[in-house]
Parts: C-alpha cells; structure tokens; sequence
C-alpha cells in the first residue's frame, strides 16, 4: 500500500490524513498466476492500482472453420492503474478478459466507493482523470504502434520500455501484444541476438 500512498501524498495541497483516507478506500488483494480477474460478460466493478505483478487484457477470437484463440491487447505493470475501463464507467457487460500473467498484488476500489470519492473531494476527481488519461494514453499510443511500426519496431519498442516482460510474460501473449504469430516472433528474436 506504500506506493499507492506515495502517489495519493505526492499530491499537492493533500494532508497525509486525506491521504490514508482514501488509500484505505482500497482493499488489498493478491491472485495467483493465470486467475481471471473478469471474464467476458460481466460487469466490471472496480478500479486496480497493481503493486506487483503483471495482468493481460485478451479476447477470445472465435473462427468457425479455425480453432479459437486468444488475442492480447493490453499489458499492464507495476505502478500503475488498470480496470476494464469502460465497462467500469457505463456499468455495460466487458467484451474482453482480464487475467493474471503471474502472481499479482494488486489495490482495488469499487465503483461506489470511487463515486463517493468524486463526490467527497477534488482530489477524488484529479486522481480519476489521471486515471483515465493514463488508461487512454496507453490505448492510443499502442493502436498507433500497431499501425506506424514494423513487427521488429514493436518488439523492440516493448523491449525498451518492459525489459522484465521478456522473462515474465509467455512469448505467445508477447507475440500476440504485437499482432504476430509466435513463429514470427521467433525469427525477429534470432535476428537479434
């Protein structure tokens, strides 16, 4: 909970007292590897704030004459916010999955709580539009990605800015966070070494 402090205190103008009042919003949680967070269907409830870990975004590609597979689009860290962000804002059934990569300690807060939190306070409101700006951000920069870059650029661009998600993440949800075939990613691989 000390990181999630840390960003609540390094607000300006927010006493520690607010601070604690909010993180204490937060309920911790800590998942296994390979746990559903939210499945296909449902509603999402809450926002995360992961400590440690790494969980994927996927969906379930289903071809009548190819057997289904699963597709990842997003992959989110340590330090840093996540929610099957629209399902969380218009109550409406996600369309995709959300599941743990490895262990994960996560902080999570449910959708009143939050909404008490806009209501109680500026800093309830600052904190969800940070959120939410971050959550987008990271959407458009990676939809740019998929168009601008090549396979080896998007590869390397991930490298750069994740270098643990190589020993931490299976190859075949890398391969697919890049839009390749998992033997695509093997050539781009040996080409580099």
């Amino acid at each position: 909970m000390e990181k999630l402090l840390n960003i609540y205190n390094s607000i300006e103008g927010l006493s520690h007292e607010e601070a604690l009042y909010h993180v204490n919003k937060f309920e911790k949680i800590v998942l296994p590897k390979k746990t559903m967070i939210l499945r296909e269907g449902t509603v999402e409830d809450y926002l995360y704030f992961i400590d440690k870990g790494i969980i994927r975004f996927f969906v379930n590609k289903v071809h009548p004459t190819e057997p289904s597979k699963e597709i990842t689009f997003s992959l989110i860290s340590e330090n840093m916010f996540c929610s099957a962000y629209d399902s969380f804002i218009t109550r409406n059934p996600c369309a995709y999955n959300v599941e743990t990569v490895q262990e994960t300690v996560m902080y999570r807060i449910h959708f009143d709580d939050l909404q008490e939190l806009y209501e109680r306070s500026k800093v309830g409101n600052y904190l969800g539009r940070i959120s939410a700006e971050n959550l987008y951000v990271r959407k458009t920069q990676r939809e740019i990605s998929l168009l601008m870059h090549s396979a080896e650029e998007r590869y390397n661009n991930l490298l750069k800015a994740y270098p643990h998600f190589i020993r931490e993440i299976p190859l075949k949800h890398i391969a697919s966070y890049i839009g390749i075939t998992p033997q695509a990613l093997s050539r781009i691989r040996k080409q580099l070494l």
